[in-house]
């Protein structure tokens, strides 16, 4: 059997948090700016502080697991 949980919830996170794709924090001219597509240094760095910080949450605090077969 197979544990996709790690997988699956790192794949969704890392797709929901990439910087300017649904929002950037923090934006060029405000604080939060949605849907710019576009990214600076800063925005990456905080954006990796919240993945791993939901990641962890997710994984270890509550144990997300999906098992096949």
């Amino acid at each position: 059997m197979a544990d996709w949980g790690p997988v699956v919830i790192a794949v969704v996170l890392f797709v929901l948090l990439t910087p300017g794709l649904l929002f950037q924090l923090p934006g060029r001219n405000r604080v939060v700016e949605f849907g710019n597509l576009q990214t600076s240094g800063i925005s990456i760095l905080v954006h990796t502080i919240i993945f791993f910080g939901l990641i962890t949450i997710f994984l270890i605090a509550i144990g997300v697991h999906i098992t096949t077969g």
